[in-house]
C-alpha cells in the first residue's frame, strides 16, 4: 500500500474513476476523467505498481522514442489532484486506468487507501455499457448506489443487480464496505455504434457528474464533438434503408418510455442546468501545490496500511433510464 507524504489538506475532496475496458463502451467513461485531468490541467502524484495487477500479454506496455531513447510505457492506473476554482473551490482526485487482470481486492484497497489518506468524502465510478439505445436522442445515464440512505438524499436507484461484474462494481462495493460513500454513473452507448470514441456519452456523463457534485465543468470542445459525431452517425445510417429502420423503432420505443418524464420536476432540472451554464466559468485548476516547495518535484509517496474490509459483493447493474440529460 502506498501513502502521501506531505499532502495538503484537501478542499471537499471527490474521488472520480473511470477504467478502461469492459466497464467502458465507446470510451465514454474513460473520455470523462481525461476531459477533467485535461481541462483542470491535473498533476499525475501516485501511480500503482503495474507488475501487481496486470497481464501484460493481454495489456501490452508501448515502447517510444523520447530524442531518440527508447521508454516504455506501462499500462497502470494514475491518481491526479485538480483544484476547481470559484467562489466554492473545491478539489477532485481523479483516478484513471485499466481494468485490472488480477488481484481485485487488493487493487480497490490501494485505490480506497489514497481515499481515506485524502480525505475523500464521496467516490463516483463511471461507466458506460452497450444497450438498446438510438443515437439521436439524448443519451441515458443512470446513477446507482449500494447505500439505501444516499440513494434516498441524493435521488439515486440503489443497486437489486445479480450477475457478473466488472472493476466498478467491484470498486464501488469495497468503498461501501470501507465506510466510504459511493455512486456509480452509467451512459448507454447504442450497441450499433459502439467503436470509440463517443464524445456524446462522454458529455452525457460530464452533465451528470456537475449535478451530482454541484460543481461547473468546462466542456471545450466537447458539444460540437458530440454534435459531429451524431452527424457522422446520422450520415452512415441514412445509407443503409435496414439500419435507418431499425434506428426508428428504437427512437419509438425510447419516445414512448421517455413520456412520464415530460413533467413539471423533469423541465425545472433541465432549466436549473441551464442558469447554472450561465454562471460565470470555473477557474482552472492549480494543482501546484503537489509539489515540493524545496524542489520543485512531486512528493514522493510513502508505505501505507491495509485498509482491507469484507470482502467486495456483486455490484448491481445500471437501472433503466432516469433523470436524462439534455440532448446535446
Amino acid at each position: 500500500m502506498i501513502e502521501l507524504e506531505g499532502m495538503p489538506e484537501l478542499i471537499d475532496p471527490v474521488m472520480v474513476a473511470a477504467f478502461e475496458g469492459w466497464n467502458d463502451a465507446g470510451d465514454a467513461a474513460s473520455g470523462a476523467v481525461a476531459h477533467l485531468d485535461r481541462e483542470w490541467k491535473g498533476e499525475v502524484f501516485a501511480a500503482l505498481d503495474a507488475e501487481d495487477y496486470y497481464d501484460f500479454q493481454v495489456n501490452r506496455p508501448t515502447v517510444w522514442l523520447d530524442n531518440g531513447v527508447r521508454k516504455i510505457t506501462w499500462p497502470t492506473t494514475r491518481l491526479s489532484v485538480v483544484r476547481i476554482g470559484g467562489a466554492k473551490p473545491r478539489d477532485l482526485v481523479l483516478v484513471r486506468g485499466i481494468e485490472p487482470s488480477m488481484r481485485w481486492r487488493s487493487f480497490c484497497n490501494e485505490i480506497l487507501g489514497f481515499a481515506h489518506e485524502l480525505g475523500v468524502e464521496m467516490v463516483v465510478i463511471l461507466g458506460a455499457l452497450l444497450g438498446d439505445t438510438p443515437h439521436t436522442r439524448p443519451v441515458p445515464v443512470s446513477g446507482v448506489t449500494s447505500d439505501a440512505d444516499l440513494a434516498r438524499t441524493m435521488d439515486l436507484e440503489e443497486t437489486k443487480y445479480e450477475g457478473p461484474t466488472g472493476i466498478v462494481g467491484i470498486l464501488q462495493e469495497a468503498c461501501t464496505h470501507a465506510g466510504v460513500p459511493a455512486v456509480s454513473l452509467w451512459a448507454a452507448v447504442p450497441h450499433y455504434v459502439s467503436q470509440p470514441p463517443n464524445p456524446k456519452a462522454t458529455l452525457a456523463l460530464l452533465n451528470r457528474l456537475e449535478d451530482l457534485i454541484d460543481i461547473r465543468i468546462p466542456l471545450g470542445e466537447l458539444p460540437e464533438d458530440a454534435r459531429a459525431w451524431q452527424l457522422g452517425v446520422d450520415q452512415l445510417a441514412a445509407e443503409d434503408s435496414e439500419v435507418a429502420e431499425y434506428v426508428q423503432t428504437l427512437e419509438e420505443a425510447r419516445d414512448t418510455a421517455d413520456l412520464p418524464e415530460a413533467s413539471g420536476d423533469a423541465i425545472a432540472r433541465e432549466f436549473e442546468r441551464y442558469l447554472r451554464r450561465r454562471d460565470p466559468a470555473a477557474e482552472p485548476g492549480d494543482a501546484s501545490y503537489l509539489r515540493d516547495p524545496s524542489s520543485g518535484l512531486p512528493r514522493p509517496p510513502k508505505r501505507k496500511p491495509d485498509v482491507s474490509g469484507e470482502d467486495p459483493q456483486p455490484p448491481a447493474a445500471p437501472p433503466p433510464d432516469e433523470d436524462t440529460p439534455p440532448e446535446v
